[in-house]
């Protein structure tokens, strides 16, 4: 069975989990399927948002140990187009919005993939942990995407410690955005996905791009690059689209059917 099953509604692709025997696993197979949804709502200009989720009581275990154990010299296969470090990559530059769902627990290198996420929530029930010293290794390629987010301090403790903690620490150290009762989970998600729909498609993706991009530039590129963006968006059908529609105190064209 593909570890990854794909549903799509009101212009949301869904991407769950499903590999509950090996606790969503970042199995090869797995990572294809979440680099295809990928791929799948980039160039579908009808979809507005994926959103990762999980079946089960884990939403990812990390490696996929019994792959690694397998894999010439233990170490498994890292870079290329279809690793894990590939994954966190199109996640963060993909323009559409990935929002996560973590309704089970999250271990090891499941850290980077919900830190990865646009937007993520998570169960207050499901617990986190950097459990990599624990089997002698380290958190090394998730680093990339979790340590953007953490204050140094608290990347040490974690990282060091290898202790599970609670989804409100997870939010409270920036690796996800809020944690919620499991009954209210679903509402949470849904009030995302509004928003994201209201948004100009065009405009979610560039907004998005600022978040990575403008803290690798000095300030006076920065300040360059982002002044024409802003001139080529204002100048765009899809700007002119949306002040046409304030002005006129109506939906947007690309936001009808929002709530």
């Amino acid at each position: 069975m593909d570890p990854v099953q794909l549903t799509t509604a009101r212009g949301v692709m869904t991407a769950t989990l499903v590999d509950v025997e090996n606790r969503n696993a970042l199995g090869a197979d797995l990572v294809r399927g979440l680099l295809g949804a990928i791929s799948t709502v980039n160039a579908d200009p009808s979809l507005r948002a994926l959103v990762v989720t999980n079946e089960g009581s884990t939403f990812c275990a990390g490696a996929n140990l019994k792959e690694r154990s397998g894999a010439s010299g233990g170490t498994g296969r890292t870079g290329g187009a279809g690793s894990f470090e590939a994954l966190l990559e199109a996640i963060q530059t993909s323009p559409t919005p990935i929002v996560g769902r973590i309704a089970g627990h999250v271990v090891g290198g499941g850290n980077g993939l919900a830190a990865a996420l646009d937007i993520s929530i998570a169960a207050d029930d499901v617990q986190f942990g950097f459990t990599e010293v624990r089997l002698g290794v380290a958190p090394a390629i998730i680093s990339v995407v979790c340590l953007p987010k953490m204050r140094r301090g608290e990347a040490l403790e974690a990282f060091l410690r290898g202790q599970r903690f609670s989804a409100s620490r997870a939010a409270e150290l920036g690796l996800i955005n809020r944690a919620v009762p499991r009954d209210t989970l679903d509402a949470a998600v849904d009030e995302v996905l509004a928003d994201l729909r209201r948004g100009g498609p065009k405009a979610l993706g560039v907004a998005k791009s600022l978040v990575y991009h403008v803290p690798t530039l000095e300030q006076k590129e920065a300040f360059r690059w982002t002044s024409k963006l802003s001139a080529d968006l204002f100048e765009g059908a899809e700007a002119a689209e949306g002040m046409k529609a304030f002005l006129q105190k109506r939906k947007p064209s690309w936001a009808e059917g929002s709530e």
